[in-house]
């Protein structure tokens, strides 16, 4: 093979990070130490993919289908790679197909099967794998009708989406209803996608890489934040922090079979749930995913390099012989078959927010990504190193002080637990009315605050005066101008660490009971060490 085009991920926009930037110009690194000419197609100005010198020849156009076959005709490239430039490139797999384009790495009838639902739904029912209930409607009506059959919470989305846009959590039919005349248009062109929401789980990522024979694990992240919350949003550990080892090894059983049923050749990201006990797939995405920087530092192996290559007729057994003599050997570390299994530390990757920016926005998390960027923080333990990528989104977690909590009716017994393990720590724990009244008839000793709505002085006259440490603040579903709305904007706006997940206050708990014990003092880890 002389010469390859890659397909970009056009333009940059909030909701999408720079993920795919990172993975093509890998590729393009790993092709041109084999020799192999690389032309890149992509038109966003803020990437290093349409740097002058990274490909050997860059086209600066948006990417559609017109421009892609212009510079096949121009280049006539050996074969195309479209699984490192995300969503954008994807759909043009089966129309490059149908004109006789060769595609590298996965087929596109499979990445078609993983992206139509019901071709999905099948598969994955063939494989004997669990997935949530869910439905499509076309009408207002049927999607009524198909969420009461499932049952609420629901997660209802339009088809199509990228980033999660318009996605939402729907806790009855008159929120859905509302949802439907606002946000979204139905039609036969456009239907609404409802799914059974698996409240109160953990999810899951997952990316991997095969070569159409093996398939290895790159790692297993479980999101601190629960499920619902977009995987773009959400925070995440290497290894899982909570999850039992059965459970993490049927995860990567089940992400092997489907990668092998899709004849993968190269990355895959794929999305679980998991419910008491219990494991249930999501999504699977046939391409680069924007975890893959993240996992390549943590794990010390390039994915995306190993992907281009395998792409190109390489195998990975030639690419990373080590890596299988460790596995057959049994010495693989339990969340990645790329890491030793003496390697002892924990990755977590946290998010950046754009909040500050945007002063009417709501900081709260959900289906919909809002992210613009990501950090990484590495410890010795789970605490310590949530801890460390705390300090890198810029939230400083308080070692004393006082801790505001008001969350909806439906979390308030998950958060009985997290009052008293800051009472423990010499924390002062404070609430608004129906949070303090649950926690008070728990015998937690709890100081009563006034909502903003109740007269002052209230709690955001308490954030404004830098007398609350830390904010742990969960949303009720209804989506006016709320109290909280106005404590969660405070808490941004005056640098205040907070969270809008009971799972992220545990993990807030966690970080600053490591952090005490460890008398303050943090470890540097350089990656080239680890």
């Amino acid at each position: 093979m002389k010469k390859v085009l890659i397909l970009g991920s056009g333009p940059n926009r909030i909701g999408q990070g720079i993920e795919f930037d990172y993975t093509c110009v890998h590729a393009v690194f790993a092709l041109r130490e084999r020799g192999i000419k690389t032309v890149m197609l992509n038109c966003n100005p803020e990437t290093v993919s349409t740097d002058y010198d990274t490909a050997d020849t860059l086209y600066f156009e948006p990417v559609v289908l017109e421009n892609v076959l212009e510079v096949i005709r121009r280049e006539r490239p050996d074969g195309v790679f479209l699984q490192f430039g995300g969503q954008t490139p994807l759909k043009l797999s089966l129309p490059l197909k149908r004109l006789g384009v060769p595609i590298l790495g996965t087929p596109p009838e499979s990445i078609d099967i993983a992206e139509d639902r019901e071709l999905f739904r099948r598969l994955v029912e063939k494989l004997g794998i669990k997935q949530p209930e869910s439905g499509t409607a076309k009408t207002k009506e049927e999607a009524l009708r198909v969420a009461e059959s499932i049952g609420y919470p629901v997660l209802v989305r339009p088809s199509y989406v990228l980033g999660g846009r318009a996605m939402r959590i729907v806790y009855d039919a008159e929120e859905l209803s509302e949802y439907l005349e606002e946000a979204v248009s139905v039609s036969y062109h456009r239907p609404i996608l409802v799914d059974k929401y698996l409240s109160d789980s953990v999810e899951v990522d997952v990316d991997a890489v095969g070569d159409g024979q093996d398939y290895l694990i790159g790692a297993v992240m479980e999101h601190i934040e629960e499920a619902g919350v977009h995987s773009g949003d959400s925070a995440a550990s290497i290894p899982p922090y909570s999850l039992p080892p059965e459970v993490v090894e049927e995860i990567k059983r089940q992400s092997k079979l489907i990668a092998r049923e899709l004849k993968v050749k190269g990355l895959v990201n794929l999305q679980f749930a998991v419910k008491e006990g219990e494991v249930y797939v999501l999504e699977v995405n046939p391409r680069a995913s924007r975890t893959v920087p993240f996992v390549s530092k943590t794990v010390g192996y390039p994915l995306a390099k190993l992907s281009a290559l395998v792409g190109v007729g390489e195998s990975l057994r030639s690419l990373v012989p080590e890596v299988f003599e460790r596995l057959e050997k049994g010495l693989a570390h339990p969340a990645s078959d790329f890491m030793p299994l003496e390697r002892k530390i924990y990755s977590v990757k946290e998010v950046v927010f754009p909040w500050r920016r945007f002063p009417e926005e709501d900081p709260v998390l959900g289906p919909e990504m809002k992210s613009t960027g990501e950090v990484m923080g590495i410890g010795e333990c789970f605490g310590l190193a949530y801890y460390k990528a705390q300090l890198a989104a810029g939230n400083r977690l308080p070692t004393g002080g006082k801790v505001f909590i008001s969350v909806a009716d439906r979390d308030k017994p998950k958060v009985v637990e997290l009052a008293e393990g800051f009472l423990r720590l010499g924390f002062e724990v404070c609430a608004t009315h129906g949070t303090y009244n649950f926690l008070k008839g728990k015998g937690l000793e709890v100081r009563h605050v006034l909502k903003v709505s109740e007269g002052r002085p209230n709690v955001v006259d308490m954030i404004k005066n830098q007398e609350v440490n830390l904010v742990i603040n969960t949303p009720t579903g209804r989506r006016e101008r709320s109290d909280a709305y106005h404590i969660r904007r405070s808490a941004v706006q005056h640098r205040i660490a907070y969270t809008t997940t009971v799972r992220g206050g545990y993990a807030m708990l966690e970080a600053i009971r490591s952090y005490i014990q460890n008398e303050g003092k943090l470890k540097v880890y350089a990656l080239q060490d680890l």
